[in-house]
């Protein structure tokens, strides 16, 4: 249960992200709860996720999976840009995450 759990952390930061982009700046207050509460599920699955996987693996995967999902999302919707830069330094965190899954991060 602790991927799933870690994978709506991931949805819910995922929408609470983009909802936090459409409070422009917490004018729009309606996306500004809608954001809140996002940022609170993913924190509580977030916490669940921590019962069973080690939390630097899990960190490390909700950063990442975040991160690419963010990034792909608002250049295809916000239609912000991506330079090379951003992309190699994406392409680095998803390596780092894929050699913490395959290798694990050591005995306790």
């Amino acid at each position: 249960m602790g991927y799933v759990f870690l994978s709506v952390a991931i949805i819910g930061e995922f929408c609470a992200t983009n909802f936090l982009k459409l409070s422009d700046g917490f004018h729009n207050l309606s996306f500004t709860a809608a954001s809140m509460l996002g940022y609170l599920v993913t924190f509580y699955f977030l916490s669940l996720s921590l019962k069973t996987i080690e939390m630097d693996v899990a960190y490390a995967i909700w950063a990442a999976v975040g991160i690419v999902l963010i990034a792909l999302f608002s250049v295809v919707y916000w239609k912000e840009p991506l330079n090379l830069p951003s992309i190699f330094g994406i392409a680095l965190i998803a390596i780092g995450v894929l050699i913490l899954q395959l290798f694990g991060t050591g005995e306790h």
